[in-house]
């Protein structure tokens, strides 16, 4: 049995997570801005199994609370969950700075915010894991949501690097990167309020109209993609990434193939550059 912190747990992938992992008999801090928005998780276990704490990953002062106080709770945090997040529709000319600096404080520093107040405790009990939700489009850049893209692709660059950085006290980060999945992501995401007309008949508009449409169907079963993630942590895999749904597979190693193409026809010109023999 480990003990679990979820960020985001009202809608979507939280929620499935935070209810399957009480499923599986772990210990769960679930979390959400309103913590009546996950009252009903909790309701069925006794709070030695279940404590309900209200986090707002963009304040400083929430994050520590609520990290002291699933802390003291469980007497530990051994897996932290950084769910938490939005999306944004629109292309990169025509997005409004304001929501997207919004989108990364939400996606990127809240994320870092969190795990920067639980990584002092996993240091000192030399163990846990930090479960970070990235995307498929942490590792494609996709027409429409670019800045989307760009929030995930920071996620993926500072989850590599951490990985190496606390590999010596006993901490895995694991990469979580889910395709299109049932969830309500689209219903509560923004669009650009004012978009660019020269825009209207190009892959650009096409992929925000089919993103943003609830009606759009989706392969992806949050459900298994819940138990998927908690599959993983628990057998304490070694695996950095974590592909979920088909497209998030073919989509990425298909980028893999091109990427090889691409470099492998420019590698004389790329060792050229130096006058020293390559480090690595």
């Amino acid at each position: 049995m480990k003990t679990w912190l979820i960020t985001g747990c009202s809608t979507g992938f939280g929620r499935e997570l935070a209810t399957a992992a009480l499923a599986h008999g772990q210990q769960v801090a679930v979390t959400a801005r309103h913590p009546g928005d996950i009252a009903d998780i909790v309701a069925p276990y006794d709070s030695s199994a279940a404590l309900a704490l209200a986090l707002d990953v963009t304040d400083p002062e929430s994050v520590s609370i609520a990290v002291a106080a699933g802390h003291e709770h469980f007497g530990s945090i051994d897996v932290l969950l950084n769910n938490a997040g939005i999306s944004y529709f629109g292309g990169v000319e025509e997005s409004d700075p304001q929501a997207v600096r919004r989108l990364f404080e939400i996606n990127f520093f809240g994320l870092m915010r969190v795990t920067n107040a639980v990584l002092p405790l996993m240091r000192e009990q030399r163990s846990g894991t930090i479960v970070n939700l990235a995307s498929i489009a942490g590792l494609n850049g996709f027409p429409g949501v670019g800045y989307y893209s760009a929030s995930k692709f920071a996620v993926e660059g500072v989850s590599e690097a951490l990985a190496q950085e606390v590999d010596a006290f006993g901490i895995r980060v694991l990469l979580v990167e889910p395709s299109a999945f049932r969830t309500d992501w689209a219903r509560s995401s923004a669009t650009v309020a004012e978009p660019i007309a020269a825009y209207d008949r190009t892959p650009l508009r096409q992929q925000v109209e089919a993103a943003s449409d609830p009606a759009t169907p989706l392969p992806g079963d949050p459900a298994k993609a819940a138990g998927a993630i908690i599959a993983d942590v628990l057998r304490s895999g070694s695996n950095l990434h974590l592909p979920l749904g088909a497209a998030s597979y073919l989509a990425t190693t298909a980028k893999l193939d091109r990427l090889r193409a691409e470099y492998d026809a420019l590698e004389q010109i790329a060792r050229a550059a130096d006058d020293l023999p390559a480090a690595v």
